[in-house]
């Protein structure tokens, strides 16, 4: 067990659902799919998770122009977090606040932007070079861009853990709580992924990239017609606390952190180990002093690869065996994959869980593939749990084999 109690007391979000807790909540419930399509550079339009959110609602509009995609993303989520957590920043110490945030990459977007713009329109002179290039491409730069708008002075730094990234950022906030390295941590993750058409035409050429005439039906995680990855933007930034600062402060609490596990599968670049994560899943259980049965949500990681989806598969099932009293959804489906923000992004679709005692659906499963079939999964249709939900584990493994668990319990 955590040797200090951490719970969430704030949650700010912008995804291809909606911009806010209970917008995306409601969307998800309802069974819409947040796919669209997207120009992509060299590639026309592709399917797509695109946000909509005021940009300038926190930033002046030469601060967007000088910033990138992803500290916007952050900044958004970060004042949405702490307006939702009811701290406010004047009466805080700010050298006492901590910033920690999932990447998958980053400064792909700017990088290819200026050397498009180079070619395209200079002559490739490089006097033309944007001399912001460096700040915006720097690897703490989204942490970074929200302690300069905000005006905090603790520590900052991204986490890069490719697609388990979001919960990475959650637990590195964890520590640094358990640690006293800050007194409050806006944790979690963020992306731009569909601004980079290199991701794009990377996942095409290693044939994992989704196609479908209609591109609400293109991410189809578990379904026997799923053809690759939609990706997706997003960013969801919790604030995390001490649970007794939390509780001086009569603070609303969404959710206490139970346990967590990152580990490594060490034998591909991204194929995933079925082993390796059922290994990250059993310890973050062990760890919490949980048994699996007592798990009763799983928010699965499946990003409608053929194989990935199949091997996530096989370790779900071999931890949870036949127990149909856990729930196992997959929130892919309907906004896709939202790389360093995924694993954030889709615990946020779950928290509510802990209130309406429902798991939101699975959709896009018109064949499920047998080699996905699992006991408990929710097809299509919300279901409600008898007996309620009050333990969520939320799957999230990534490139290069990084596996990362975090388990939350209803407070």
């Amino acid at each position: 067990m955590l040797k200090e109690r951490i719970v969430i007391t704030g949650v700010g979000l912008t995804s291809p659902l909606g911009n806010d807790l209970a917008t995306f909540r409601s969307n998800l419930l309802e069974g819409k799919s947040g796919v669209t399509t997207f120009p992509v550079r060299n590639m026309g339009e592709q399917p797509a998770g695109v946000c909509d959110f005021d940009q300038t609602k926190y930033q002046k509009r030469k601060e967007v122009r000088v910033g990138t995609r992803a500290g916007g993303i952050g900044i958004y989520c970060a004042h949405e977090a702490l307006k939702n957590s009811g701290l406010s920043l004047d009466k805080l110490d700010p050298s006492k606040i901590g910033v920690y945030l999932g990447i998958t990459e980053h400064g792909n977007v700017e990088t290819e932007t200026e050397v498009c713009q180079l070619f395209d329109h200079y002559d490739e002179e490089v006097k033309y070079w944007s001399h912001h290039h460096n700040p915006r491409t720097v690897a703490n730069n989204p942490a970074g861009e929200i302690t300069v708008n905000l005006g905090l002075t603790g520590p900052h730094y991204t986490v890069g853990a490719a697609c388990a990234a979001g919960n990475a950022g959650i637990i590195q906030g964890v520590q640094m709580l358990t640690l006293g390295e800050c007194d409050v941590a806006l944790a979690g993750g963020v992306s731009e992924s569909i601004r980079a058409y290199g991701i794009f035409a990377g996942f095409k050429s290693q044939g994992a990239l989704a196609s479908n005439p209609n591109p609400q039906k293109a991410s189809r995680p578990f379904d026997k017609g799923r053809n690759g990855i939609v990706v997706s933007e997003g960013g969801c930034i919790y604030v995390l606390e001490r649970l007794k600062d939390a509780m001086d402060r009569g603070a609303e609490i969404f959710a206490e952190i139970l346990g967590y596990r990152i580990n490594s599968d060490g034998t591909d670049y991204v194929l995933p180990n079925p082993q390796r994560q059922e290994e990250c899943i059993r310890q973050a259980i062990d760890r919490a002093e949980l048994d699996p049965s007592m798990i009763d949500l799983v928010s699965s990681h499946a990003t409608s690869t053929p194989q990935g989806d199949e091997q996530e598969c096989k370790a779900i099932r071999n931890v949870f065996g036949g127990n149909s009293t856990t729930l196992i959804n997959n929130t892919k489906s309907f906004i896709g994959h939202s790389m360093g923000a995924a694993g954030a992004l889709e615990l946020a679709g779950n928290l509510p869980s802990f209130s309406d005692n429902t798991a939101h659906a699975t959709i896009n499963i018109d064949d499920i593939d047998p080699s996905c079939v699992l006991d408990g999964l929710v097809i299509n249709e919300p279901k409600e749990k008898k007996g309620g939900i009050k333990i969520i584990l939320n799957n999230s493994f990534g490139m290069l084999g990084i596996n990362s668990v975090l388990i939350l319990k209803k407070f």
